[in-house]
């Protein structure tokens, strides 16, 4: 076995032993599929913040490739810079064994991807179900011709489109399983149109506070309903789908105490995180704010808050904590997804946010 061979099987060993793989098919193709013919080229980023191109010339290039990390590919969508706000990556492998599990596809299932990026997933989904059952498609026309190539040159012919991924892709329905590796404001409905009754869709919701992946089962007519999963997956969003950019405010503010720190709101591994985002829809936060596009914000000092604008969001923040404690402190599994004529929402018993 060659080197590239050695770090791929040491690669699903540690998938499977950290218990995000259980199908043997997932195990076989992380085993086969070589992530290194997708990664000629990634950024990693130094500590001062920088962005180090990494190229197969780079002695640590193929022990890198094979780590449990992202790795960024591209910027500002633009394949000539380094630096900026990445708008392509190739996805952790713990996540996408997590979202390939999650799928439950079986042997002779359509199945359409959202967003090609470097053609890694794909790879992977023609390995386990066979390149005639794969579509996959990315809105980028660059990225989308080096995937195609890539995954020719590695054996795979999925069907591979160029467009728009929120409209999925009409010529190939309908699919048995639909799923996004770009994370999404709401469900295109486009999605739950394409895919079967009882036919599944993953993908993740890109909310600045409380993100998560979920899991839905379509009805067939762009309708479903599913649940939040417990695993936390974050993802670029689809390009569409990107927040608006937030000031962290300037003027009149009100100063008061808190014991609550910064990160029990915004901090993924906090247990409050999911819940704290129902409260605080479109809130972004900073290493000590947090910003809504409508002007209201929050500068956090440790022990006392500067808040200002039209809403006092840390006042709704610790609203919500309070709830949360009350309700039992619910995690993100308990969590339901309703999508129908009247809006999509987040469940939780009785409870109903929007989304």
């Amino acid at each position: 076995m060659d080197d590239a061979g050695v770090l791929r099987a040491e690669l699903a060993d540690h998938l499977l032993g950290d218990g995000v793989l259980h199908d043997s098919k997932w195990l076989k193709a992380f085993r086969s599929v070589p992530r290194h013919e997708f990664l000629p080229r990634f950024y990693r980023q130094r500590h001062d913040g920088d962005w180090e191109r990494i190229t197969a010339a780079h002695p640590d290039w193929l022990r890198l490739v094979y780590t449990d990390r992202v790795w960024v590919t591209q910027f500002d969508g633009d394949d000539t810079v380094t630096g900026g706000t990445p708008t392509c990556s190739s996805s952790m492998p713990t996540i996408m064994a997590i979202m390939l599990e999650a799928l439950d596809v079986h042997t002779g299932q359509k199945v359409l991807e959202v967003g090609t990026g470097t053609g890694y997933n794909a790879a992977l989904l023609c390995h386990a179900v066979g390149s005639a059952n794969v579509t996959t498609v990315d809105v980028d026309p660059a990225l989308s011709r080096r995937a195609r190539e890539r995954l020719r040159a590695n054996g795979f012919s999925p069907t591979c489109v160029t467009g728009d991924g929120a409209l999925g892709h009409p010529g190939g329905a309908p699919y048995d399983r639909v799923l996004a590796t770009c994370s999404v404001a709401r469900v295109p409905p486009a999605w739950l149109e394409q895919t079967r009754p009882g036919g599944l869709v993953v993908t993740t919701l890109h909310r600045p506070i409380g993100a998560g992946l979920v899991l839905i089962t379509s009805h067939g007519d762009g309708t479903g309903e599913g649940r939040v999963l417990a695993e936390d997956g974050r993802f670029m969003p689809m390009r569409a789908h990107s927040h608006p950019p937030v000031r962290t405010g300037d003027g009149a503010f009100d100063r008061r105490t808190t014991k609550v720190p910064l990160t029990t709101v915004v901090d993924p591994v906090s247990p409050f995180e999911f819940f704290a985002g129902t409260a605080l829809p479109g809130v972004v936060a900073g290493h000590d704010w947090l910003a809504h596009p409508d002007g209201s914000w929050v500068h956090h000092h440790g022990s006392h808050v500067d808040q200002g604008g039209p809403r006092r969001l840390w006042d709704l923040a610790e609203r919500a904590l309070a709830e949360w404690q009350d309700l039992g402190k619910p995690r993100r599994h308990h969590f339901g997804v309703e999508i129908g004529p009247d809006g999509q929402f987040l469940t939780l018993g009785e409870l109903r946010w929007h989304l």
